[in-house]
């Protein structure tokens, strides 16, 4: 089996990073649909350096591939950086890669798995993601989840001729409740 099922939820799974996915991480990282929206339109990944990535990724940190439960099917990742352990915060990020699994909640569920992850296994408090202002399909999931906007950098982003903002958004673990706490209540 290439995907491990660290937490499941309805629909998908968080599985540790497989490297042996670095064609498909490299054919969505240069798709201009999936990276405008994550700031890394500019950037050009050769299977080699998406390689490296993912070997860092899997290595280091928090960080999961986003796994159908029903088709054991890679549909993006996600994961959480700059974890400080002692001041109990973090960054998310999450991206589905799959157009075939966008606007229909995989993120939002996957995005909730994380932050049971993170609020109730890693003990975390504050929980926060940057997003663009034209990102409007994510901005909807991050509210379903229970983020809320804590600041906005403005036109911290150009593309082409237009300036959009970058919104700050945050969470705390007593603003969430997730499932891993039910498992041991069982």
């Amino acid at each position: 089996m290439r995907y491990f099922k660290k937490i499941a939820g309805e629909r998908v799974y968080l599985s540790p990073i497989n490297v042996e996915d670095v064609e498909k991480y490299t054919e969505w990282v240069n798709d201009l649909d999936i990276t405008i929206n994550l700031t890394l339109a500019p950037n050009i990944y050769s299977l080699e350096k998406e390689r490296e990535a993912l070997i860092s990724l899997s290595k280091e940190g928090y960080n999961f591939a986003i796994v159908t439960l029903d088709k054991d099917e890679l549909i993006g990742n996600c994961g959480l950086g700059n974890v400080n352990l002692i001041h109990r915060t973090a960054e998310a990020g999450i991206f589905i890669g799959n157009k075939d699994y966008w606007n229909k909640g995989y993120g939002t569920e996957a995005m909730k798995l994380l932050l049971d992850y993170g609020f109730n296994l890693l003990n975390l408090n504050n929980i926060m993601l940057r997003v663009l202002s034209f990102n409007k399909r994510a901005i909807k999931s991050y509210k379903k989840c229970g983020f809320k906007e804590i600041g906005r950098r403005r036109e911290a982003v150009i593309i082409g001729n237009k300036k959009y903002d970058q919104i700050y958004m945050d969470i705390l673990a007593s603003e969430f409740k997730g499932k891993i706490p039910e498992k041991i209540e069982k």
